[in-house]
């Protein structure tokens, strides 16, 4: 099923409207962020940069592990909550299909839970991909469409938000979508939120920013998975 047709105003204004009225609400627990920075495998002092970065979340976990990151927000809303909430991030009011930065700058790209939500993801990856150092490393958090969830839920009963953009792919269109863009895929896990939001009810096993944290590939199919987690890298690495 093909996604409404929406531009980019209409997604800016829908994201605005959001963050206005929820703020951190809208998103998970900052607890639930740290893992991504850590599967980019970063060292202190490189660089990092969080696509459809919201109010910092990514970005403030980044810092915990001293590296230096940078934000970009299609909504001014998201940007103006990071900016209260932390006045030292570099976030910045920006569109991830023409990022403002230069070539070859960041050793580590995030994009967590908004790729599908992109007019033109191509356009947005090869971005990514065109700031990247070629031995960067990213991590994208993206919505699976093969699921109930989505295909019943989602788009049987017409629960998909239009304004927002929100939409999903299969797995193998995510793969297939990454190789055209130049990536390649390192590693694929399932969502590690459900098992953390678990494991924080025991004692000591509440994520921490900059604590290691054990990964899981879980036990389910990652077609069966609601969200899926990609680790990847730039196809020319070895070159």
């Amino acid at each position: 099923m093909t996604a409404p047709r929406v531009d980019q105003a209409d997604v800016a204004a829908w994201f605005d409207a959001t963050y206005r009225d929820k703020g951190f609400r809208y998103l998970r627990p900052a607890r639930a962020y740290p893992i991504f920075i850590q599967l980019l495998g970063l060292r202190a002092r490189q660089r990092h940069l969080d696509v459809a970065c919201g109010p910092g979340l990514v970005m403030r976990a980044a810092l915990a592990r001293d590296i230096t990151t940078s934000g970009v927000d299609l909504s001014e809303a998201a940007i103006a909550l990071a900016k209260r909430s932390h006045p030292e991030l570099d976030a910045r009011v920006g569109n991830a299909e023409s990022l403002p930065f230069a070539d070859g700058t960041f050793d580590g790209v995030t994009c967590i839970g908004s790729l599908e939500r992109f007019l033109d993801r191509e356009r947005a990856l090869r971005e990514m991909v065109r700031v990247s150092t070629p031995s960067a490393r990213f991590c994208f958090l993206v919505r699976n469409a093969s699921t109930l969830v989505w295909r019943v839920w989602r788009e049987g009963l017409g629960r998909r938000e239009v304004a927002g953009h929100q939409d999903a792919q299969t797995l193998d269109a995510w793969h297939a979508l990454f190789s055209r863009c130049g990536l390649r895929v390192v590693r694929v896990l399932p969502d590690q939120w459900p098992r953390q939001r678990w494991l924080q009810l025991l004692p000591g096993q509440r994520p921490q920013p900059g604590r290691f944290e054990a990964v899981t590939s879980g036990w389910l199919p990652l077609r069966w998975c609601n969200e899926l987690v990609f680790v990847l890298e730039r196809g020319d690495a070895d070159d």
